[in-house]
């Protein structure tokens, strides 16, 4: 996520893969091949920031109207609840029919209580967010440590720990690719990835042939499309750039995605939650 390195330190998608029952015609030896919608999909709410800040509640009560089901936070001003505690935040989505699956956080902070809490309401995941670019590879393998230690006290509060990937981490240093460091020298049994399928396009890289290497480390995803620019790349509507996410997730899914989660950071023409409902809309008529 762009910028989210300065938001932190300055605030402190039912299957539908049913065949053709087989009832002694040849015809049916034919049918078209099932597809399969997402089972679900979520909204990570750093695509709606400023109208959370704003008024927390009726921004995710407009969220919910508009068919998501599942919720990404991040770590703001208010913290990873926006001023509630977190049973509160609990019982407000479970009002609005909406699961918190997951949350950015400052995982350098009070991290024990932060996975406790999240235990508490059934999140899933708490997830690093962003390391940024350094000098040396020696340095990525220190990050692939600290997610180990995060992977070891979420394990013990029942819940998952995972990364979530900029560009940065695919550009090689020394002669090594900094993923690659990081999920090598991670334990599969405590560390996740969370794949931004962005960031791994801006950088030149091929999604699939990432789950392909690395089957069952990514669990969970960002769907967020790009358009190439005369600066280089925006974030988009999805379905308006140039991302084959059709392909892209078919492969995820098959190799181990379990959560889709929508997230935009550019907004040309229109503004965070009319984006937010247009993209709920596409992966509504979604398959894959």
């Amino acid at each position: 996520m762009s910028n989210r390195r300065d938001f932190l330190k300055n605030s402190g998608f039912a299957a539908l893969a049913l065949s053709i029952p087989f009832a002694g015609k040849s015809s049916s030896l034919f049918a078209p091949a099932p597809y399969k919608a997402l089972p679900a999909f979520g909204l990570q709410l750093w695509t709606v920031k400023e109208d959370m800040t704003a008024n927390a509640s009726a921004t995710l009560k407009m969220v919910s109207g508009y068919g998501y089901k599942q919720i990404e936070s991040f770590e703001g001003p208010k913290g990873i609840f926006w001023g509630w505690k977190n049973t509160e935040f609990k019982k407000y989505m479970d009002d609005l029919g909406m699961k918190i699956i997951s949350s950015h956080c400052d995982i350098q902070k009070d991290f024990e209580r932060k996975a406790a809490e999240a235990a508490e309401i059934g999140m899933k995941y708490l997830i690093c967010p962003y390391k940024g670019p350094q000098k040396s590879i020696d340095d990525f393998k220190k990050f692939a440590d600290e997610f180990n230690k995060c992977g070891e006290i979420c394990k013990k509060n029942g819940i998952r720990f995972a990364y979530h990937n900029h560009d940065y981490s695919f550009k090689p240093i020394d002669g090594q690719v900094p993923q690659t460091v990081m999920m090598m020298n991670t334990d599969k049994d405590l560390v996740d990835f969370e794949m931004d399928i962005y960031w791994v396009v801006a950088a030149g890289e091929d999604p699939k042939a990432w789950f392909d290497k690395h089957p069952g480390r990514f669990k969970l995803c960002h769907v967020k499309d790009l358009l190439k620019t005369a600066k280089g790349h925006e974030s988009v509507q999805i379905g308006k750039g140039t991302i084959d996410f059709k392909s892209i997730l078919k492969e995820g899914t098959a190799k181990g995605l379990k959560y889709y989660i929508i997230e935009q950071e550019a907004f040309t023409g229109t503004n965070p939650l009319e984006s937010a409902q247009a993209d709920a809309e596409y992966m509504k008529k979604f398959s894959m």
